[in-house]
């Protein structure tokens, strides 16, 4: 008992919770489905190193051998980054304010444009850059007006095999604004290119699902399917399975609810081992990076979607980690987040590792 209130005050004091009081109710999931031992990933390589807090990275098109976009949220600056490790630098987006949590986030590719997700003076926002392979054009903002604040921010960015562009965004500490379905907070937003909801979104504005508290993974399985990974407060981060129009219970439940009203994680960890970030999938798993957990999980996941049992791999090797992309090759590139604060920065941090799916 000693042992479990331990672990409670601790994730209580630390930062990215930030709220007072628990949710009401909520409890454990633990994953039953019977889900084969999964193939463990290889050794990490060093792509590049000496960056600081790097929030997501995009590979542009052109097959195996293209080159990532890379978000520096405190430096607002945008990197291309090759697969031989040379960097260099498309602008520092104007705009960004960085504060606490916020920053320069979320980056997707798609059509010739670059797609950004930023804190600016007076909120988080969108904003579309046309890219002709060497410099940025002109930016046009898609989205403004979703809450911003220290904390909670979301911003992942990522096109859906639909070909329509998801965002997640954080209640920011107001934990009433994720159960406003008029708010642009504690959602996953789902847009065309042009930042207009997409045409059968469930209530016919961007709100795809809502009930979040901070989402900054996003990821699709190869039958369509889109999980989440979710920042918890004193008690579980949460994977979710998400379905257009559902609510996910926040700020209510936190883990578990069995409530109908709501629909339960399929896998829950305790605030110690994960604050889960960015997510990706590869090779039958999803792959998600541990900021406090300073470790990269895998989840096996079954052919109903289901989770199966998490494996932890480099567990305290690399600290935190923060961005996980697949990319064309099939292998995971994942970054480091020991600069942004709460971290220990290492020789060579923050750096983006190259590791296999599979060994």
């Amino acid at each position: 008992m000693r042992k479990l209130w331990t672990i409670v005050l601790l994730a209580a004091l630390t930062a990215c919770s930030a709220s007072s009081g628990r949710a009401g109710g909520g409890g454990e999931v633990v994953p039953t489905t019977a889900v084969g031992d999964a193939a463990a990933p290889g050794q990490p390589k060093d792509v590049v190193t000496g960056l600081a807090v790097p929030w997501a990275i995009a590979f542009l098109p052109g097959g195996a051998s293209s080159d990532a976009l890379v978000t520096e949220r405190d430096s607002a600056r945008l990197l291309r980054v090759s697969r031989s490790g040379q960097v260099s630098e498309l602008g520092t987006i104007d705009g960004v304010r960085p504060d606490g949590e916020g920053g320069l986030m979320g980056v997707a590719v798609k059509d010739q444009h670059v797609f950004v997700y930023f804190t600016a003076e007076q909120d988080n926002r969108i904003v579309r850059y046309p890219f002709n392979g060497d410099r940025l054009g002109s930016p046009e903002v898609l989205v403004e007006g979703i809450p911003k604040g220290g904390i909670h921010n979301g911003g992942r960015l990522a096109f859906g095999p639909d070909g329509y562009l998801y965002a997640t965004t954080g209640e920011v500490g107001d934990r009433s604004l994720a159960q406003e379905r008029d708010s642009l907070g504690g959602k996953i937003l789902r847009m065309t290119v042009d930042g207009k909801p997409a045409p059968d979104n469930p209530f016919g504005t961007l709100v795809y699902s809502y009930g979040h508290r901070n989402v900054q993974g996003l990821a699709w399985d190869e039958q369509g399917r889109l999980y989440a990974s979710e920042f918890g407060a004193n008690a579980y981060d949460e994977v979710n399975l998400i379905k257009p129009g559902a609510n996910y219970g926040w700020p209510e439940v936190e883990g578990r609810g069995d409530d109908q009203r709501f629909v339960n994680p399929i896998l829950t960890w305790t605030t110690d081992e994960a604050s889960p970030s960015g997510m990706a999938y590869a090779n039958g798993s999803l792959w998600v990076g541990a900021l406090r957990g300073a470790r990269l999980w895998q989840i096996p996941l079954g052919e109903d979607g289901a989770a199966g049992k998490p494996v932890a791999h480099f567990t305290d090797r690399y600290g935190r980690i923060r961005a996980v992309t697949t990319a064309p090759d099939g292998a995971l590139w994942v970054g480091t987040s020991n600069k942004d604060g709460r971290g220990s920065p290492q020789e060579g941090d923050d750096r983006i590792l190259s590791v296999t799916a599979s060994s």
